[in-house]
């Protein structure tokens, strides 16, 4: 009998288990035409994206890994060099120490100066501290990195946007300042419902359902975490070609040296 008890534990543990595991609902099965080994980023989307980020993600989220210049450059969204130096003139950066050796003005606020091709992204708070003030004590990640960093990658990322405005299972409880998204862990996240339909205006008026913004977001945080993919596919490719005639000039020499060979 003294076992009954840690037994039953055991069983109701190893039954909760799977019951868990199962609140989270799979993967949205959405293709973007940067997947597999042969995938290239559509430039429209990539516009499109970065348009998204612009006017949505970028009042809480920092993008700090990448450089302006990267926006014009080949493998990224192809905006001419007068468009991405005009994207970049529209943020403001740290202007470092002016002649006078200052780096504030005379309020003690940081000199600052339009940003150039070479300056990254800036943060949208000064600091962490500023950040977690004005999200409720949440610290906004970094989207750089953010497809990379996530298990799922774009799926999880488009199916996280996609997943506000859902009912709570019963029984779960949503605490003051969260909201219910069934793909985050725990289910609670403090981030608001961040699209709605026709929150952007596209410059081309393409399509600005929530599903087009999430889609066209979450390719250009893509690229913005691997923005050599395609010369990397390309490189692939020229290696693949190369092994496979390689393989088969070796085949032709093995039959050549062994065919008068006597068995």
């Amino acid at each position: 009998m003294r076992f009954a008890l840690p037994l039953g534990l055991v069983l109701g543990l190893a039954l909760a288990a799977p019951a868990a595991a199962e609140t989270t609902p799979p993967l949205k099965d959405v293709h973007f035409s940067f997947e597999g080994p042969f995938g290239t980023f559509n430039r429209a989307d990539l516009q499109h994206g970065f348009q998204v980020y612009k006017e949505v993600c970028s009042a809480c989220h920092s993008l700090n890994r990448v450089a302006f210049h990267t926006l014009s450059e080949e493998g990224g969204p192809s905006f001419t060099d007068a468009e991405m130096k005009a994207i970049a003139r529209g943020y403001n950066v740290p202007a470092g120490p002016n002649e006078q050796g200052e780096t504030t003005d005379d309020k003690g606020q940081p000199l600052m100066r339009p940003a150039t091709p070479s300056d990254h992204f800036p943060p949208p708070f000064a600091n962490e501290q500023a950040a977690r003030t004005a999200n409720g004590g949440a610290l906004p990640p970094d989207l750089s990195l953010i497809v990379k960093a996530r298990e799922g990658g774009p799926q999880y990322v488009y199916s996280l946007i996609t997943s506000f405005g859902e009912k709570p299972p019963a029984g779960h409880v949503v605490p003051d300042g969260k909201y219910y998204n069934p793909y985050f862990p725990g289910g609670n996240i403090s981030m608001p419902q961040p699209l709605t339909d026709a929150q952007v205006t596209f410059v081309d008026g393409a399509p600005n359902k929530i599903a087009d913004e999430a889609y066209a977001v979450v390719t250009f945080l893509s690229w913005a975490a691997e923005p050599h993919l395609e010369a990397r596919h390309r490189i692939g490719l020229g290696v693949m070609i190369f092994l496979i005639v390689l393989s088969g000039l070796l085949y032709l020499s093995y039959r050549k040296v062994w065919k008068d060979t006597p068995h």
